[in-house]
């Protein structure tokens, strides 16, 4: 089996070699560093080009943060939905803070979306601001690693104790009480 590293959607074996190997029946394997090929992590562009080349795919299980946290959250896993990343500007992320929890109230829905690592103290303080009292929050950092961190409280239990997300992979998970 061939194994292709995707780096931001950019792949490290050519599209020629790609298709050789296909062509003498060998198969082709994707992996990531940390996370689920394609869920919030760089991967569809080969699976696209699977797809329109007829290649097939198969799935297999695999660590994905996004899942993990939803698990590990106590938040409602049967209706969620998973945003990617947040507007970068501080203005424009507190208006989808805002219509994220509104969603979730209306649709009684958890709501997940990631930050890089080093924008993770200003999104939370933009959480903080934002959303009620009452709304549920769960941080989840560095899932699977030595210092894992998943805790869900009320956004105003979180402002009596923040943690330390400085340059640490997170999940922000949450849910309208």
């Amino acid at each position: 089996m061939t194994l292709a590293r995707i780096e931001n959607d950019v792949d490290f074996l050519p599209e020629e070699k790609l298709t050789a190997h296909f062509l003498e029946g060998k198969s082709v394997g994707l992996i990531s560093e940390a996370g689920c090929p394609g869920i919030a992590d760089p991967g569809q562009s080969l699976v696209r080009w699977a797809h329109q080349n007829h290649v097939k795919v198969v799935p297999l299980i695999g660590p994905s943060s996004v899942f993990l946290a939803l698990m590990a959250s106590g938040m409602n896993g049967q209706q969620f939905t998973f945003h990617g990343y947040l507007p970068v500007s501080s203005s424009e992320r507190k208006k989808k803070l805002k219509q994220l929890e509104e969603e979730s109230q209306r649709n009684r829905q958890t709501q997940l979306f990631i930050e890089t690592p080093y924008r993770n103290d200003s999104l939370l303080k933009d959480i903080l601001e934002v959303l009620r009292p009452s709304t549920a929050l769960c941080i989840a950092s560095n899932i699977t690693l030595p210092g894992e961190f998943i805790c869900t409280r009320p956004v105003s239990a979180w402002k009596k104790n923040l943690p330390d997300l400085k340059k640490k992979p997170s999940i922000f998970l949450l849910q309208a009480q």
